[in-house]
Parts: structure tokens; sequence; C-alpha cells
């Protein structure tokens, strides 16, 4: 079975609540029909029903009575959820009038959603940048428990259908050691999570076990301590260049006896540079198919979209959101 047929079948088990923030989006209107055909999530819709439903209808997509549609500017619970808000974000600075301004957005508004429990999770950002999806959901469910920092991966589906984990390739420009540390075990949990295969996890750099001396390749030497203290269940290791992780020969020359060397599935860029022009690279010239960004760290289930993305990478990444619940 192929990894996204694997996911959308572990969604189907688990019906999850949806709220997709911006219903307005024709992309959005047209990832409800497909989500609705497949059955993957109970989705939900946020903006002005009128203009939602005259688009679907302009678009020949059926929009049923089962799926709820919310206007933030109209809902009666908007009230209540800017005095939630004001409570959690005071010590912060935010002021009430703030908090109110910001629920009558489609992102707060579904990120309190999540927040409250009304939804299992939310997916926006085909209209919105990563910062708007991120910062309402750092605002509203913060971080998971013994998580500091927020992270994404990109599932990279190669041509012979092996899947590789890639993070982080949207969010942490620089992390410090503990930050990649963080972002090493998020990933190692979500490619666990995902597809089903123990995470094989490689820290990677310039170097390979010393054979450079610079502060960049201390910083991924650093990470690998501190997630092996905080994950000693862990397979990974460090620091390891790219074909030394991948290629199992270049491994065993270039890190004799690492457990991970040649075999990893996952791999931890020690930045965003590195990151996301891997990631492109792996798609483009290798012909990968990229999945995500699929954000992790958060408390519960927020996902962020490209705003590139189309109907069908939006139902995927709904079908994700669902398999993290």
């Amino acid at each position: 079975m192929k990894i996204m047929d694997m996911i959308r079948e572990k969604a189907r088990k688990k019906k999850c609540r949806i709220v997709l923030p911006e219903g307005e989006e024709d992309r959005t209107i047209q990832a409800l029909k497909i989500i609705l055909e497949s059955q993957t999530a109970k989705p939900l819709l946020l903006g002005d029903a009128d203009k939602i439903r005259q688009r679907a209808y302009e678009l020949s997509v059926d929009i049923p009575s089962s799926v709820s549609i919310i206007d933030p500017k109209k809902s009666e619970k908007t009230s209540d959820m800017s005095s939630e808000l004001f409570t959690m974000r005071k010590a912060k600075g935010m002021t009430y009038e703030q908090s109110k301004t910001a629920m009558q957005s489609v992102l707060y508004y579904g990120s309190m959603m999540v927040k409250r429990g009304e939804v299992d999770g939310m997916v926006g950002g085909a209209v919105h940048t990563t910062a708007d999806v991120l910062r309402s959901a750092i605002h509203c469910v913060g971080t998971a428990p013994g998580i500091s920092t927020v992270s994404s991966i990109f599932m990279m589906i190669l041509p012979e259908g092996r899947v590789l984990t890639y993070g982080d390739c949207a969010v942490m420009p620089y992390p410090d050691p503990n930050q990649l540390a963080d972002i090493a075990i998020a990933s190692a949990d979500s490619h666990l999570q995902l597809t089903g295969e123990e995470p094989i996890v490689a820290l990677l750099s310039f170097s390979t076990k010393g054979s450079a001396n610079h502060e960049a390749v201390d910083k991924v030497t650093q990470a690998l301590g501190i997630a092996k203290k905080k994950r000693p269940d862990l397979k990974i290791d460090g620091e390891m260049q790219f074909d030394a992780a991948f290629v199992e020969s270049i491994g065993q020359r270039k890190s004799p006896g690492s457990p991970v060397a040649g075999k990893a599935n996952v791999y931890i860029f020690p930045n965003l540079d590195a990151g996301n022009i891997c990631y492109k690279v792996t798609e483009r010239i290798g012909k990968a198919q990229a999945v995500g960004p699929v954000i992790q760290g958060l408390a519960k289930p927020i996902n962020d979209l490209s705003r590139g993305c189309s109907a069908q990478d939006i139902a995927d990444v709904v079908a994700i959101c669902c398999v993290k619940v």
C-alpha cells in the first residue's frame, strides 16, 4: 500500500473533525469535495456562508447540510473566545481590544476551536503565510509538553515508494543545539506516526564524525547529546554528511559501527537554508513527491499549507492532520 493510501485509511478510521479556516477560497472548496468523497475527515468551513455556497455552486461542489459553515464575525462564540484569548495572552502584552480583533480572524477562530476541543485539528495556509498560521496556533494551543520548539517536516516520497522525512524545512531558520534536538525528536515521532516505520535519525552536517572542525559542527554534536539524553530510546546519530547517512557502503566507510549510517529515514538539517534547498532539490531533480509542510511541536494538531498548494494537497494534509490527532 502506498504511503498516502495508508494515511487516508488511518484517517478514515479516526473520523476526526477538521476545520478549514479559508472556506471562501476555491481550492478549499474543491478540497472539501475530495475530503467528503474519500471520507477521510468530518470537515467544517470558516467564512461567509453565502459567499461560500455561491462559489461552491459556481464550482459545481455540493456542500451537504452536515458540513457546518461558521463566520467568526457573526458567531455567538466569538466574544467568549476573545475573553479566553485575552486571559491566555495578557501576560505577554495582548490587550482585550487586540484579542477581539484577533478573534475576527479565521485563523485565530479556528485555532481556538482546536484549543477548546470543538474540533480535532485545523488545516490552513492556502492564502495565509506560515507565520500567520503559526502565530495563531502558538497563541491559542501552545507547544506540546516537553517541547519548546515548533518546527516542520516534509515527507519525501521517492519514485520507488520509499519515504524519507526531512526536518526542518519551513519554520526555524537557525536552530540552536536545544532547538535542533527538539526538531530531531519531533521529526522521529512524526515519522513513526505517519509511516509506521521505526525512525532512524541522522543529524546532518558537512562533516562526518569529526572530519571537520567548526562551530557549525559543534552545534550538531551538541544537539545529538541533548537528543540522546531526552530520548535514549531513539536510534539517532551524527554529525553526518548526507551520503554517509543515505548510502550504506559510504556510511560503513565514513562511520563504521554507526546504527544510522547508510540506513537513515529521518534527515535533520542544521538550518533552514540546507533543509529548504534540499527538499526542493529532492523534489525537482530526484522526482520525489513532497508532502507537507507538516507542523510539529504544537500541543494539538494544526497544519500549514504552501500557498501554491492544490486542492488535492489540502485534502492530503487534512488526512495527515487526522493521523496526528
